[in-house]
């Protein structure tokens, strides 16, 4: 045993050596000096760079959201200042809701306003690519993905303060009774696999802040709502927040942030609240448009029965497919632990189950699923326990394994997902999981305090699931308990809306899904003649059929102005998924020409907003520095692909850094790891 043990020693040095060497050695390099090696994953901020050059030139973030019943209405307010002595040309990725449809941009430098206009996304390139080579001042606003956005600010002379406010509308859908409004604040570090020769993620290779370092910028947020009800139970799990409500105006309030309460923006806000009464919000808003082409929205939200428990359950089996990657580390992979435990220790006997591990690779804890006893479940929690999070995030290959395996006929297949959703694979997942609804559903546990939600709610809607997103710990219990009374039985099934005296069209969606918990039955749609008539929504429920009746408004509603840009928004999410699953030239060009006609952010168009004035003489001199974002709270800096890098052209030094230990320090504990999976690989097995 001592002869391996030194062995194993040996062998450690040798690596650990090999590491400092080759970072002691890399060569210099810089932002734009060719293709990474390694993943187009993020890498960290050196401080440092070309002399007068502003490395950060986002000062700072504020964010204005007014909530009228349940539309918000989000004003985002983004102040560059160039505090260096050379003009540099600012790009900044930031994240959204999923639910935003963003619909306009504007820029202020000293006292003149820039609206910006919706191009097609090659055309507000050349544009912006045009204005900056003139030496004008130019903004540009691209969607990298439906929750990643990229700004690019061009010719920022030095003294300048940009100033660029971005809108956008979503709707508020209650979640068991409770309203929630989500503001991201940072990207979370994202495996990008290898680069792709056409650069479609580049915008994944951001660089990032150092583990601890608080972000450099500000950031301030203040919401008003105003709801039809009384307001209550107004609380943040996120953030400390002051909230200003009369008791002479209970159906109205005032957000804002805390003071002093540490950096605010590595982490996403969620603000939810409740109103008076046990009942959801339920009704039907009209949208009229003016002028003979002028087109007429409705959106109804319509209150689902309660759960009722079902009396006979066809057999049943779960997948759990769990990510330990390194950006799972932590507080992460330790919440999901605590989450499956519950979920997996909350099986019936009858029940079957099997969970698949994923990372750079995946295995399977048996080679097939096998029954919910409690030895199994003991064996299943024990061999979670010892997981540590490390590696890449390949989450494609572990959903085919899983679709691979072999499924009885009568047995209702459950796969769930447990991610922090930091990849760039999105449509490619949410096409696979598509391609195989007839194998199974699926329910996506979103795990961090900055998750990609667009992953972990497209996955679920693609899967006929339920998202599911876990900020903090305390959120574990109560998430798996949703998860198991949904999975029970589904409160509304063979869901069916039907208009009568209301000439409606292009609903969406077309098709409703199962209900799965107390959210509202959601559709969009236009329509034609006079408003008048009732909307019938009809199902069946565990205890038999179910109906409930809504009256047309005859007058359109005040916050009707939003419902335009939400279909749009709902249609463009649609034929994504589409385009995903299908491929093709024609969803394309339909996205395009709905972001083109709604004045809408899109995959395929761009804001844009030139100032016609020539600022910058000299544009050739300018220089293009990339601000980095924190790494979320909670994140560890083994999510991040490399140790470091320069931004701006500084050079990485030639001696030794802290990062390099670091990366010795890495060597031996993956050691560590390997020598105790060893051991552990001997420990009791499954028994089918």
């Amino acid at each position: 045993m001592s002869t391996n043990r030194s062995a194993a020693w040996r062998w450690a040095a040798t690596m650990a050596l090999a590491v400092v060497a080759a970072l002691s050695h890399r060569p210099a390099a810089a932002i734009d000096a060719g293709p990474r090696q390694q993943t187009e994953s993020p890498y960290f901020f050196v401080r440092g760079g070309l002399p007068g050059v502003d490395a950060l030139p986002l000062k700072r973030t504020a964010v204005d959201v007014q909530v009228s019943g349940v539309i918000a209405e989000v004003r985002v307010t983004q102040h560059y200042r160039n505090e260096g002595q050379r003009a540099i040309e600012a790009d900044y990725v930031f994240p959204g809701s999923t639910r935003a449809a963003v619909g306009g941009m504007q820029v202020r430098i000293a006292d003149r306003l820039i609206t910006a206009q919706i191009r097609e996304k090659q055309q507000a390139r050349i544009e912006y690519a045009a204005a900056r080579q003139e030496g004008k001042t130019a903004a540009l606003l691209e969607q990298q993905r439906p929750n990643v956005f990229q700004m690019r600010v061009a010719n920022i002379l030095p003294g300048d303060e940009v100033q660029v406010e971005l809108r956008y509308t979503e709707l508020l859908l209650p979640e068991a009774g409770r309203y929630a409004f989500v503001f991201p604040t940072v990207v979370g570090p994202r495996y990008a696999g290898a680069p792709t020769a056409d650069g479609r993620n580049a915008w994944a290779a951001q660089p990032t802040l150092r583990e601890g370092e608080a972000p450099a910028s500000a950031f301030t947020l203040q919401a008003r709502i105003a709801a039809p009800l009384a307001i209550h139970d107004i609380r943040s799990r996120t953030h400390a927040i002051e909230v200003q409500q009369s008791a002479d105006q209970p159906t109205q309030a005032t957000i804002q942030l805390a003071d002093g309460r540490g950096p605010a923006n590595n982490r996403d806000f969620v603000l939810d609240y409740r109103l008076a009464g046990d009942q959801l919000a339920a009704g039907l808003m009209l949208s009229q448009g003016q002028g003979p082409d002028a087109e007429n929205f409705f959106l109804a939200l319509v209150q689902p029965p309660k759960a009722v428990a079902a009396t006979q359950i066809a057999p049943r089996e779960y997948i759990f497919v769990v990510d330990i990657s390194g950006s799972m580390h932590g507080f992460p992979l330790d919440t999901a632990k605590a989450m499956l435990q519950r979920l997996i220790g909350g099986l019936r006997p009858s029940d079957r189950f099997n969970v698949l591990l994923f990372s750079g690779s995946s295995r399977m804890l048996a080679p097939k699923a096998v029954p919910a006893t409690q030895a199994n479940i003991e064996r299943a929690l024990a061999a979670l326990g010892q997981t540590q999070g490390s590696g890449g995030t390949e989450l494609i290959p572990a959903l085919r394994r899983v679709y691979a395996e072999p499924k009885a006929p009568d047995v209702s297949r459950s796969i769930v997902v447990v991610t922090d959703g930091y990849v760039t694979v999105e449509q490619e997942a949410f096409a696979l999981v598509r391609k195989h609804l007839d194998q199974a559903n699926l329910f996506a546990f979103g795990i961090g305090s900055s998750v990609n939600r667009a992953l972990i709610e497209g996955l679920a809607r693609a899967g006929r699931g339920e998202p599911f997103i876990i900020t903090d710990p305390v959120q574990a219990p109560e998430q798996a308990a949703r998860f198991r009374q949904m999975v029970e039985s589904p409160v509304l099934t063979s869901v069916k809306l039907r208009f009568e005296g209301l000439d409606v069209y292009d609903l969406e969606p077309a098709v409703q899904p199962d209900v799965l918990g107390e959210r509202p039955v959601l559709v969009f749609g236009k329509w034609r003649g006079q408003p008048q008539g009732r909307l019938l929504v009809q199902g069946h429920t565990a205890a038999g059929p179910w109906q409930q009746a809504i009256d047309v408004p005859a007058m359109p509603d005040a916050q009707g102005a939003a419902l335009p840009a939400l279909w749009a928004r709902h249609r463009i999410a649609q034929l994504s998924d589409q385009e995903a699953l299908e491929g093709g030239d024609a969803f394309r060009s339909a996205i395009t020409q709905l972001g083109l006609r709604y004045t809408l952010l899109t995959p395929y168009t761009s804001f844009i907003a030139v100032d016609q004035v020539v600022r910058n003489p000299n544009p050739a001199d300018s220089t293009r520095v990339q601000q980095p974002q924190p790494l979320p709270q909670g994140v560890s800096a083994l999510a991040v692909g490399e140790t470091a890098t320069v931004v701006a052209g500084a050079e990485v030094p030639s001696t030794p850094e802290p990062e390099t230990l670091g990366a010795v320090l890495l060597v031996l504990s993956m050691l560590a790891m390997l020598h105790r999976r060893a051991r552990r690989a001997k420990a009791g097995r499954f028994t089918a």
